[in-house]
């Protein structure tokens, strides 16, 4: 009677761990200068003590359930995350029209952009989560662009994943501050981002020696990775499972690389 007892209480006891042990996620509101801006951080509280960790730059409708969800899957993954929010608190622009604008404002002044990324790295670099020497950075989009432009500005990051963004750069001559390794994995059919802009970025990469990676999956256009984007390529944005597959490994197996070091 004893022995079940005792087998019973262990049983519950398990029961009761399995049950709080899960993905914990909330907004973080925090600054840069005065601007009050809204952070999403996610981790698994299963997991005890310093892991590596992630940036997640958002699209350009803003910081969304997107970006949460794919915070959610890296936790799973044993990162701590942090979405950055680089419009502000409250700015998530809701038609095209509108995003259009707000990432162009930051598009064209990237002192700006730039600044705004580095302030959602401090907030990762201060949790107490964040083994701090192994730091990398992923985005989509706009938010591709954006792990972009980190690197460009000499971030001290492992490495940085940009899903179908804009490669292009007013300054290519910044890839000279790049510490991190770059993967970029872009769509071979992305009419936004043309062969010229493909040929100028490898370019900027060869010749301030980085250690960079370019992955073109064939019959994806712009979104590739966007659930919500439709299937159809001839709006030049379409969600392709294959890619988004594809890619999501890629990215995993390099974070296993860059993170092992």
């Amino acid at each position: 009677m004893k022995i079940k007892t005792l087998l019973v209480a262990l049983s519950l006891l398990c029961v009761g761990w399995s049950a709080s042990a899960a993905i914990q996620a909330k907004a973080v509101e925090y600054k840069d200068g005065d601007t009050v801006l809204e952070g999403w951080h996610a981790y698994d509280d299963a997991i005890k003590g310093k892991r590596p960790a992630v940036l997640v730059v958002h699209q350009w409708k803003g910081l969304s359930d997107y970006e949460k969800k794919r915070a959610e899957m890296l936790a799973k993954l044993g990162y701590n995350v942090f979405c950055v929010d680089i419009y502000g608190k409250g700015i998530r622009p809701s038609t095209p029209k509108d995003a259009g604008a707000m990432a162009g404002k930051y598009k064209n002044d990237r002192t700006l952009y730039r600044q705004r990324l580095m302030a959602g790295l401090a907030i990762l670099k201060g949790d107490k989560l964040t083994d701090t020497a192994n730091i990398g950075s992923i985005g989509y989009c706009f938010g591709g662009t954006g792990v972009l432009e980190l690197a460009r500005n000499g971030a001290d990051v492992k490495g940085v994943v940009s899903f179908h963004g804009g490669l292009a750069t007013p300054t290519p001559e910044d890839a000279k501050n790049i510490k991190a390794k770059v993967l970029a994995c872009h769509g071979a059919d992305d009419p936004h981002v043309p062969p010229a802009e493909v040929a100028g970025f490898e370019k900027e990469m060869r010749d301030a020696n980085v250690d960079w990676q370019l992955v073109a999956y064939g019959n994806a256009v712009h979104s590739f990775t966007d659930w919500t984007a439709g299937n159809d390529n001839a709006k030049g944005a379409a969600y392709n499972e294959k890619a988004d597959k594809r890619s999501w490994e890629a990215m995993k197996t390099f974070f296993s690389e860059i993170f092992s070091k």
